[in-house]
């Protein structure tokens, strides 16, 4: 079995896209596949290239057992839609050319979030006359569209048109959510060839462990109540909702807001929080996978945040799962959806009405005085990290492939299995 896996995030990255393609691949040359990756030189999110890499035409590295074959692409911050527009054309370009000369795969698969990655991967299955698996990972354009970066128009109209056409040319559609499923059903998908995959966690790393006093002391949050938002800070997760319900909460001593991680909205809240003054937020950059356990270990709570849009209520963000994995109680303030009826069928949490400032102090509030209740959260949250081990999901991936390139026909799975 040869997989060819495009997409233009992988490690040292480590966004959610990046995380899934590597714990999947790693695990599927653990299983006897050979996988080959082609990206670009790590510079998610800041558009700077990772210290050891650099921007060459062409390198190949081995991680893990992973081939991963670095092209040269255009790079820009994660800011500005005609510049990362430009970013994502320039990969699906490189990642074409130089895909031509790699040997023929059994089958290619291109992951979203953009597509013109899955583009690429397209062109590509075309070329080697194999199969084309699309890994949709998000609603792409929708949540530009949502996020404000475009509006509707005729521009969009063409991506959407694009969207839909890859999702028809498609032998396969490996989605991350149900509900991604029955949008792409309502716009003419065959549901036949679409199959569900979610996110998972990686037990091998993320697994409850005692506070981190020397984390906790270098990120300044020793004695606190941590609310941790572990994460990127973009258009689509209304960060500065998060201020606003700190300042709500300045006069109760000992509650921090701690936010971890990088993205276009950053300098913003930054530099918001320091011009009001509010002393109950703390930001700090993201730190390597390694460290990501650490971290963890200092929240008292995991904060779920995502903009107050529909579009939202269909995506279940990763730092779910991995708040699974750590046994962290979910506060989760995003649209109601998929997402939030899995924190209320585990009980690992509670659900906040998204972008209503005072409901977010106040549940904090409430979890501050109320330690059995954070703790009961917190059992169940880790009771129910083992349903969705990235083990049994990557293993679950693998099979769909090698059913599609064997010509095997592909079980329908039960969408309630991992709940």
């Amino acid at each position: 079995m040869k997989i060819l896996f495009i997409s233009d995030n992988f490690p040292p990255e480590v966004n959610a896209p990046a995380s899934r393609t590597y714990e999947h691949a790693k695990r599927w040359t653990e299983a006897g596949a050979e996988v080959t990756v082609i990206t670009c030189a790590p510079n998610f999110p800041k558009g700077i290239v990772h210290d050891g890499y650099s921007n060459a035409w062409r390198f190949v590295e081995n991680i893990d057992g992973i081939r991963v074959v670095r092209v040269k692409t255009y790079i820009t911050g994660n800011a500005g839609f005609a510049k990362r527009i430009l970013d994502y054309l320039s990969f699906m370009v490189s990642a074409v050319v130089f895909g031509l000369f790699e040997t023929r795969p059994s089958v290619v698969v291109g992951t979203s979030p953009q597509f013109f990655a899955a583009l690429g991967a397209w062109l590509l299955s075309v070329a080697k006359r194999r199969p084309f698996v699309f890994e949709l990972r998000d609603l792409w354009p929708a949540s530009i569209v949502t996020v404000g970066v475009m509006k509707k128009g005729f521009l969009i109209r063409r991506i959407e048109d694009l969207e839909l056409f890859l999702y028809r040319r498609a032998d396969l559609i490996i989605s991350v959510t149900q509900s991604f499923v029955e949008d792409l059903v309502g716009r003419g998908v065959d549901r036949e060839k679409i199959r569900v995959v979610r996110n998972g966690v990686d037990l091998s790393r993320f697994r409850p462990k005692p506070k981190s006093e020397s984390m906790a002391d270098a990120l300044g949050v020793q004695g606190s109540f941590v609310v941790g938002y572990l994460g990127t800070h973009g258009m689509a997760h209304a960060l500065g909702n998060i201020i606003d319900a700190a300042k709500l909460l300045e006069s109760e001593n000992g509650i921090v807001f701690l936010l971890v991680g990088d993205g276009a909205e950053k300098p913003g809240l930054v530099e918001r929080a320091e011009h009001e003054g509010v002393r109950n937020v703390m930001f700090h950059d993201s730190v390597s996978k390694s460290l990501m356990p650490d971290v963890w270990s200092v929240c008292d709570v995991s904060l779920v945040h995502l903009r107050n849009d529909p579009v939202f209520s269909k995506v279940i963000p990763s730092k779910v799962f991995e708040s699974f994995g750590m046994g962290k109680p979910i506060l989760i303030a995003m649209p109601d959806g998929e997402a939030v009826d899995m924190v209320r069928s585990t009980e690992s949490g509670e659900w906040v009405r998204p972008e209503e400032p005072r409901a977010l102090a106040d549940t904090v509030l409430k979890w501050r005085d109320s330690p059995e209740l954070v703790e009961r959260f917190g059992r169940k949250s880790a009771e129910t990290a083992e349903r969705n081990n990235r083990d049994a999901l990557a293993n679950t991936m693998l099979d769909l492939l090698n059913a599609l390139a064997t010509g095997r026909r592909q079980a329908e799975p039960d969408p309630r299995e991992d709940e």
